[in-house]
């Protein structure tokens, strides 16, 4: 369907609509490439309004480059606490101090350059070239391949790359003179508020109303078609949540891995009883004072789902140094340590 479709006929349109109907963002006001790089990786699988507050914040304490490469590893994942999928702040820093040894502390003003940088793939080079250069290149992510797909009713599996490498080399022959950035940028917001994924597009609303092929054949929601990945790996767990006074025991997880050097609470492999909990504090070398159980929780990782199920359990001071553990104070825990969201159902017992 793609190869019969006009894509000449996309830009303007869409152009119109979107110098009326563009979201205010934080990341659209004063337009750097730092600023479009940060946001864009932010908004990897993460919605815009959970990541407004995230991005302001991190602009606060590390508005440059060399900020960022210099900033301490717990206090970088602690201002991505809650943004989930960690190692995307860490290949950011990673390409930070690429940018301050090799390209002056600036992020360079091409394409290929910003593609080889660590964790910038084709969508996010796309965008920062064209958003804050103005380099006739697109961007194509998610909701750009949806928008495409429906438009021309194409039913092209859209995990496979030569499909998103064909909408690419489509879309950059149509990028109007001098508005690359706004041209992709307007392509984002029309799959974020209009053709919307996994329920009715508002089609009413849409600057394609009148050309979109899967509106005419009404075939808006069976489009785009993606290959089922590879179903999710299930584990199960028990979250202890160890008290003693205001203090809470926290475990480092290794550098490498799910979660890597992040902190956590302890926790063991399967759903212990009561008993065996208490066992479990007392191998750390703990004397338990007081067990409750918590409620289930459970927590979607990309590859794997953790059922989760808690205790809350209060130790004797007395064993502290004997059991050798991280016992750190709740103030200086909210304040310092970065915790996954997906201990979030048991971090708000602390």
């Amino acid at each position: 369907m793609m190869d019969h479709f006009d894509f000449r006929l996309l830009p303007e349109p869409l152009l119109q609509w979107y110098e009326t109907n563009a979201r205010a963002l934080p990341w659209r006001e004063d337009i750097t490439p730092y600023r479009v790089w940060v946001s864009e990786i932010m908004l990897q699988q993460t919605r815009v309004e959970t990541v407004k507050p995230y991005f302001e914040r991190f602009m606060r304490e590390l508005p440059a480059i060399r900020d960022l490469a210099e900033c301490s590893e717990d206090r970088l994942l602690k201002l991505w606490e809650g943004l989930g999928y960690y190692n995307r702040v860490r290949n950011m820093q990673e390409a930070a101090k690429t940018v301050l040894a090799d390209c002056g502390g600036q992020l360079p003003a091409d394409y290929d350059r910003l593609r080889a940088l660590k964790g910038i793939g084709s969508y996010t080079a796309g965008a920062i070239a064209s958003i804050a250069f103005g380099i006739p290149v697109p961007a194509v992510d998610g909701n750009v391949l949806r928008v495409i797909m429906r438009v021309c009713a194409d039913d092209s599996d859209i995990a496979k790359q030569p499909v998103k490498t064909d909408v690419e080399r489509r879309l950059a022959a149509v990028i109007p003179d001098g508005r690359s950035g706004t041209f992709n940028q307007a392509l984002m917001e029309l799959g974020a508020t209009v053709c919307l994924p996994n329920g009715e597009p508002l089609c009413g609303e849409c600057p394609w109303r009148n050309l979109c092929e899967a509106r005419k054949h009404d075939i808006q929601t069976l489009l785009p078609v993606k290959g089922k990945a590879k179903a999710r790996k299930h584990e199960n767990l028990t979250i202890l949540i160890i008290r003693d006074g205001d203090r809470v025991v926290l475990h480092k997880r290794p550098d490498r891995g799910l979660l890597a050097g992040l902190y956590e609470f302890p926790n063991r492999k399967g759903h212990l009883t009561q008993d065996e909990a208490i066992r479990a504090v007392q191998e750390m070398r703990l004397h338990p004072l007081h067990i409750r159980r918590l409620e289930d929780a459970g927590h979607i990782f990309s590859h794997v789902e953790w059922h989760m199920t808690g205790y809350m359990v209060q130790v004797d001071s007395l064993t502290r140094e004997e059991a050798e553990l991280l016992f750190i104070e709740v103030e200086e825990m909210r304040e310092h340590y970065p915790i996954p969201s997906a201990f979030s159902a048991y971090a708000k017992y602390i």
